[in-house]
């Protein structure tokens, strides 16, 4: 039965599972982040804020670049290639790609900048806890993208059921 099952498995198959997989563990990773460093972050002193920050700030960035990185080229080429043979979860394929597409401009208009500033800890305490209620606020943006944008990839892998 297994074996039947697996011949069955198009190429678009595989890319909007491996698109799907890739987005949720982002967003779990994101759930994870907002739910246990954002809080810790915002209680500490200025000072121990900027010294963990420039310790771990290198070490997030490399944790949740391949997390970023790997479902926006499994999205695009999933959206792509199922457009291109007219697969039927193309639809919400697309939708899951232009969702994640909305996660990634959230980097690029504010996290990379906004991370930047942070790492020059030369913000007061008052403008570093308005900086870090501002980056609190975009995170749970993207997250809120990222699981209609997991969401919606999962409804082009059941469009096949």
């Amino acid at each position: 039965m297994g074996l039947t099952f697996l011949s069955t498995i198009t190429f678009c198959d595989a890319l909007q599972f491996l698109s799907a997989g890739s987005i949720g563990l982002l967003v779990g990773a994101l759930l994870a982040e907002g739910a246990i460093f954002i809080p810790f972050w915002r209680s500490l002193p200025t000072d121990t804020f900027y010294s963990l920050h420039k310790e771990y700030g290198p070490r997030l960035f490399h944790f949740f670049a391949p997390l970023t990185i790997i479902p926006s080229f499994l999205s695009f080429a999933a959206a792509g290639f199922c457009f291109w043979k007219a697969d039927s979860g193309r639809g919400p394929t697309l939708v899951a790609c232009a969702l994640f597409i909305c996660v990634l401009t959230t980097y690029a208009g504010y996290f990379k900048h906004a991370n930047a500033r942070l790492a020059t800890a030369t913000l007061s305490a008052s403008d570093l806890s308005l900086e870090l209620a501002r980056w609190e606020y975009w995170h749970w943006v993207r997250v809120i993208l990222g699981f209609f944008s997991f969401g919606a990839a999962l409804l082009g892998i059941g469009m096949h059921a």
